[in-house]
């Protein structure tokens, strides 16, 4: 059994590097990386010391080493809301059969996959069995859980579906460490330059509640004109139409999900001493859980798309930290001559 600093794992779709955060905070090695996004590939550079290969159809599965834990945020675009919604029917959503290419040659113990949480219900089911299916055609038993990173001390509400999948246990879900809940105001920065909505710019709604699950507290939004055909009465500054940007949420309750499409940081909040500001990019990084000293030599409008498209790191690191204990650790059953 490999002792806890030769666990190797390779970061396909890497992105800026949110995965390999979480996984090697837990221990692990990371032996190669591949992303076709050249932003990222140069952010990925500056914190890693290596430029991730590019586009992964021009990978051969005979070039990569040998590594534990194949880890994959694939291209989650075909399967999400935002998207089209094609799925198989998207180019980018065959990519998961790429992913499949490595996974048959190199056989690692364990595949750790990361997607957008409409997965579940794209084409009825159809699409995640499709995925399930193939894992268990390849020899491996997956199992999957729809995580929140504010089970995870993140003041955000973003929900992933996370599928381990390992051919000779299945993955436990319910040890996952969880941490408690904090609010945003603990993670916004008490000075600097904050762009600030004037009183005449937006609105803010009586007596706003907390949502007790997801911990959001609507408390208005910003006076722009927006479509109402077709949406009842009352209700057009909750509507799908009136875009989430527009929203105002408190600093004393979680931030919605942080966008990929969004590139010039449009995520307004009531702060602590009752005035309206943008949210800022370093607090976009600072609420999926990237260190302070992390590097973006990105434009401000890519680092929006590059932090919308990435994972909560922490959430990352209590999957990584599970899964070294149920498959790499003293007493993991897993059988070394598979």
């Amino acid at each position: 059994m490999a002792s806890q600093n030769e666990i190797k794992f390779m970061d396909l779709f890497c992105g800026i590097g949110g995965i390999r955060l979480g996984m090697e905070k837990a221990g692990f090695e990371c032996v190669f990386s591949c992303d076709i996004n050249a932003e990222c590939q140069r952010t990925y550079k500056e914190n890693f010391g290596e430029v991730p290969q590019g586009d992964i159809r021009d990978v051969s599965e005979n070039d990569v080493p040998d590594f534990d834990v194949l880890c994959a945020g694939f291209p989650c675009q075909p399967f999400s809301i935002s998207g089209k919604q094609k799925g198989f029917a998207d180019d980018r959503g065959t990519l998961f059969f790429e992913i499949c290419r490595f996974i048959e040659k190199k056989t690692p113990r364990v595949v750790f996959l990361e997607n957008v949480k409409h997965l579940i219900h794209h084409d009825k089911g159809n699409t995640l069995e499709t995925i399930l299916s193939k894992l268990r055609v390849m020899g491996y038993t997956p199992e999957w859980r729809l995580l929140n990173a504010a089970d995870y001390g993140i003041p955000q509400n973003r929900e992933r579906i996370i599928i381990i999948a390992s051919k000779e246990k299945i993955f436990d879900f319910t040890e996952i460490k969880k941490t408690p809940r904090r609010v945003l105001n603990d993670f916004l920065d008490t000075s600097g330059k904050f762009e600030y909505l004037e009183e005449k710019d937006y609105t803010l709604i009586k007596n706003p509640t907390m949502q007790k699950k997801s911990g959001l507290c609507f408390v208005g939004y910003r006076n722009k004109s927006i479509r109402k055909v077709g949406v009842r009465p009352g209700t057009e500054h909750l509507s799908r139409v009136h875009k989430q940007p527009n929203r105002i949420y408190s600093a004393m309750g979680i931030h919605p999900t942080l966008p990929s499409q969004e590139t010039s940081g449009r995520f307004w909040i009531l702060t602590s001493d009752n005035r309206v500001r943008k949210l800022t990019i370093d607090e976009c990084f600072r609420i999926m859980g990237f260190p302070n000293d992390f590097i973006r030599p990105s434009s401000v409008g890519e680092q929006y798309k590059q932090i919308g498209n990435s994972v909560c790191v922490p959430m990352i690191g209590a999957v990584a930290e599970t899964l070294k204990e149920q498959y790499f650790q003293k007493g993991a059953s897993y059988n070394d001559s598979h």
